[in-house]
């Protein structure tokens, strides 16, 4: 009597002459079963959109001092007889305390990566405050010249003095509006857990805001 062997179930038979892989194991906890990872992307989508929207800025302000400068070098004279010269000494001081201001929120961003919620808070309100300084000087420079008579409706000379540098202080308004915002949250404890990607779009357009003023500063205060 012969007994026949019964191969298991799922075992592929043998063929001469030909090697046939075993089957692939079922997924357990080895790590070479696991597949690789997701990446975390370079740039989250708060970032991403805030590059388009300093990109369309910066094509905003390229055309303003584009024209500024046409204007500048056709008119006879400039500044105008009888109008009154920008200040540029107290300007140049007011441009120092609006890098500074560049500087704290770096050190903020530094303070984010140790994760010391106390010294972010400290940078941050820094970081406000310069940029308040900033715009009190500027409103009072405004003020002054405006008593000498130079307004919107003074010419070219006025109407393009204030719509540039009104311009960029808008921005820097709503720059200390977000960063506001973004401070009252950072002494909740937010940011500090990872989730940064408001404060950081923030200091992205903080730092866009004060790179803008020294070209600025340059083609209509030096010029």
């Amino acid at each position: 009597m012969t007994t026949a062997l019964v191969e298991p179930p799922g075992v592929p038979r043998p063929v001469r002459g030909l090697h046939i892989p075993p089957p692939p194991r079922d997924g357990g906890d080895d790590d070479e079963d696991r597949g690789p990872a997701p990446q975390r992307p370079i740039l989250d989508n708060v970032r991403l959109a805030m590059i388009f929207l300093i990109s369309g800025e910066i094509m905003f302000f390229g055309g303003l001092i584009s024209a500024f400068l046409v204007l500048r070098v056709s008119a006879a004279a400039w500044p105008p007889p009888l109008q009154p010269r920008l200040p540029i000494a107290v300007t140049g001081l007011n441009t120092l305390v609006l890098l500074a201001s560049s500087g704290t929120m770096l050190a903020a961003g530094r303070a984010l990566r140790r994760g010391d919620r106390a010294a972010l808070v400290r940078r941050l309100l820094a970081t406000a405050a310069l940029g308040a300084v900033f715009l009190l000087v500027q409103g009072y420079e405004w003020t002054r010249l405006v008593s000498f008579g130079l307004t919107l409706s003074s010419g070219v000379y006025g109407a393009t003095f204030y719509t540039l540098i009104g311009a960029h202080a808008a921005h820097v308004v709503g720059a200390l509006v977000w960063l506001a915002a973004v401070l009252a949250l950072a002494a909740r404890g937010r940011f500090v857990d990872g989730a940064a990607g408001p404060l950081r779009a923030c200091a992205m357009y903080w730092h866009f805001v004060v790179a803008l003023w020294p070209i600025l500063y340059v083609a209509v205060y030096l010029a």
